[in-house]
């Protein structure tokens, strides 16, 4: 049974429907989401257990597509631009395999459809092994989250997790879950791979990051053989978050905004807290 996602809604015109990758959320995406909103209606989900949506135990791929296709029913959405970055990329994917007719274009940001190493079971491990909630206040919990991570610009974006829930802090991520799911969700699902989404798709990577091979392109480009691929020179992973006037530009999705490619982004898109706080300047 799909789970009800929660979602941010902006704007007003073709759809687009965005996907947060693991341990983020829909407000990663808020300075995206206003610039497309010129022009689109965007709905910024939130993926199960993580964000405002529903906590459940199993966390697969086509669990995830088939939440994502009931939010586009349930919004009556026609086929809109399916968005996905990492773990949200590869249930855009999923989607668009499963059920071409839900997605009129995809555009997967710097994911393919393969196997990564796991890199992530330490983030899990290091916010299950600290207690939250005794906390004296978030420099407490920072503190004690470096002292297992020791890289800031991680620990800070994982701090968006931690929100205030009655009197105490807690995680806003169903951690156990995303622990168990960790060696399904760094593969793709093998019963797919067969499949062929023949729709419009577009790959997009960082020059910076190292999550997109060229083998790894190219299997993308087996199971999307619409599809072209762009290189954001100056990205790493978070491609939309490093370059955002750059990444605006790729999807191609408001006019004005590719004629300004070259041009400073704009200020509710430029890497601030409305994005991604943790990353450098």
């Amino acid at each position: 049974m799909p789970l009800q996602l929660a979602f941010e809604s902006l704007g007003d015109g073709p759809p687009v429907v965005v996907l947060h990758g693991l341990f983020g959320s829909s407000r990663n995406w808020r300075g995206i989401a206003r610039a497309l909103s010129a022009e689109h209606r965007v709905i910024c989900a939130d993926l199960r257990n993580h964000g405002r949506s529903p906590w459940i135990d199993s966390m697969t791929y086509s669990e995830m597509a088939a939440d994502v296709r009931a939010l586009i029913r349930s919004e009556r959405l026609d086929r809109p631009v399916v968005i996905g970055h990492s773990m949200g990329g590869k249930t855009a994917m999923t989607l668009a395999l499963e059920s071409p007719e839900s997605v009129g274009r995809l555009i997967v940001v710097d994911i393919a459809p393969v196997l990564y190493a796991d890199r992530l079971t330490p983030y899990v491990q290091a916010m299950l092994s600290l207690n939250p909630r005794a906390a004296a206040d978030r420099a407490d919990v920072v503190r004690q989250m470096i002292e297992r991570i020791p890289d800031a610009a991680t620990v800070g974006f994982l701090m968006q997790n931690l929100v205030v829930t009655n009197d105490h802090f807690d995680w806003q991520l169903n951690l156990p879950a995303i622990g168990a799911a960790i060696p399904e969700l760094s593969a793709f699902p093998p019963e797919l791979a067969a499949r062929r989404f023949d729709g419009p798709a577009t790959l997009i990577t960082g020059s910076l990051s190292d999550y997109v091979t060229p083998a790894d392109s190219a299997a993308f480009v087996e199971q999307f053989p619409q599809a072209r691929t762009v290189e954001i020179d100056g990205a790493g992973h978070w491609v939309h978050a490093d370059q955002p006037a750059a990444f605006l530009a790729a999807l191609g999705l408001v006019p004005a905004i590719a004629a300004r490619a070259h041009a400073p982004p704009p200020a509710d898109v430029q890497r601030s807290a409305l994005m991604f706080p943790w990353r450098p300047a």
